[in-house]
């Protein structure tokens, strides 16, 4: 009955049009609240879900790498025993280290990356090369591809560069203080084939080149590797696969999934998600005041009706409902036309990518959307905390008024 008296004090005229205009301004503040919500957080998730998918292009489900040192000893019964794993698509066995790259007077640091012929299959990369062409070449005559961001530091044009580059690499147990540093060093020449864009991060830290090349510099045993990149049937079946995995390897070796080895990245998403959530939610307290006005207004025009009604039997607990029901159903309506209004921008952003990113150097040139059901749900929980806290203010002092009828 309660909630039949919240519509009916909603819809009647009012004797102060004061109060209809405040409570309207608060329904329509939480209508816009509401629909940045959801706009900005499907923004958020669409940039999320777009660096996610270009890390995905690098980084692999799973990646094996050494508790200790940058050498891990890989047995042929292990791969034999990997390969069984139900679940596995396919795995590459890599060697990296820091190199400097050498251009004539210009020099760089790069993580140069040596990968097998199965890279293509556990990674994206070769689908992401901009020029020439994913070729690595052969222990004897290297061929190595680029980042975007290390073809320009070394000022190179892959597909065009006449010259090699000339690649250095610190040799394993070799004293560096000599008379002359390069001897601690390993150097070849290294032929520039491809380049590829993937994102900043990626482009201007990695190069690849073939592992037996990198094997060779390094002098690594025919069973030492760097670490070992693991692409899966189903990556979200990664920690069940990872378990399976360590049984393999035992603790001698880090098992890593795509989360852990961009542990840092996730973590800065998360916080960025919860950090946008919070200001929103700030705006909606604020928004919230003008409900506390409005229902506190009401209540002043609304005291005969409560007098009555306590006269008539009703509890203070009764006419508290009555009030807190008022504000709920001003945030409902302010949160379903809210909701209306964030759909609609967002469907058309999508449609017709009506705000563009300024400046060409991204990979797209509109604001990726992507709207999920769980941030409907979570602006909905936190509309009614909101309108539930602020409705009960005024709604407690209408219920502790006294009964003053007067004859």
């Amino acid at each position: 009955m309660y909630l039949q008296f919240a519509w009916r004090y909603f819809n009647a005229k009012k004797s102060t049009n004061a109060i209809n205009i405040i409570a309207w301004v608060s329904m329509v503040a939480i209508v816009f609240i509401t629909a940045s919500f959801i706009v900005v957080l499907s923004v958020f998730n669409g940039f999320e879900g777009l660096v996610k998918s270009l890390y995905s292009s690098f980084y692999t489900d799973l990646r094996i790498s050494p508790v200790l040192g940058k050498v891990l000893t890989i047995s042929s019964e292990q791969l034999k025993k990997l390969s069984a794993v139900k679940g596995i698509r396919d795995y590459s066995l890599v060697v990296e280290e820091k190199t400097l790259l050498q251009n004539g007077d210009i020099q760089t640091i790069v993580y140069l990356k040596g990968v097998d012929d199965h890279y293509k299959n556990v990674t994206a990369v070769p689908s992401k090369m901009i020029r020439g062409k994913f070729d690595l070449g052969t222990s004897d005559e290297p061929g190595i591809v680029l980042g975007s961001g290390i073809e320009n530091a070394i000022g190179v044009q892959s597909d065009r560069s006449v010259f090699p580059l000339t690649a250095y690499l610190f040799k394993p147990g070799v004293n560096i203080n000599v008379v002359d540093p390069y001897q601690a060093f390993s150097a070849e020449n290294i032929a520039t084939t491809g380049t590829f864009f993937i994102q900043q991060d990626i482009d201007n830290k990695y190069a690849l080149t073939n592992v037996d090349f990198m094997k060779r510099m390094l002098s690594l045993k025919e069973d030492e590797f760097g670490s070992l990149e693991i692409s899966l049937v189903n990556p979200e079946e990664a920690d069940r696969l990872k378990k399976e995995v360590k049984n393999i390897f035992g603790p001698s070796y880090i098992i890593e999934t795509r989360y852990e080895q961009n542990k840092g990245l996730y973590s800065v998403m998360t916080l960025e998600k919860w950090g946008i959530y919070g200001i929103l939610t700030l705006m909606l307290i604020v928004a919230a005041f003008t409900m506390i006005g409005a229902l506190t207004m009401l209540i002043f025009e609304k005291q005969k009706d409560i007098q009555v009604l306590k006269a008539m039997g009703a509890t203070n607990r009764f006419i508290q409902k009555i009030f807190i029901s008022e504000g709920i159903l001003l945030a409902s309506l302010g949160t379903i036309g809210g909701m209306i209004l964030a759909i609609i921008i967002c469907w058309a952003q999508v449609q017709l990518k009506l705000i563009a990113i300024q400046g060409g150097t991204f990979l797209i040139d509109y604001y990726p959307v992507k709207m999920v059901p769980g941030d409907f749900l979570l602006v909905v929980m936190t509309v009614a905390v909101v309108a539930i806290v602020a409705s009960w203010f005024p709604a407690r002092k209408a219920a502790m008024q006294p009964i003053e009828l007067k004859s």
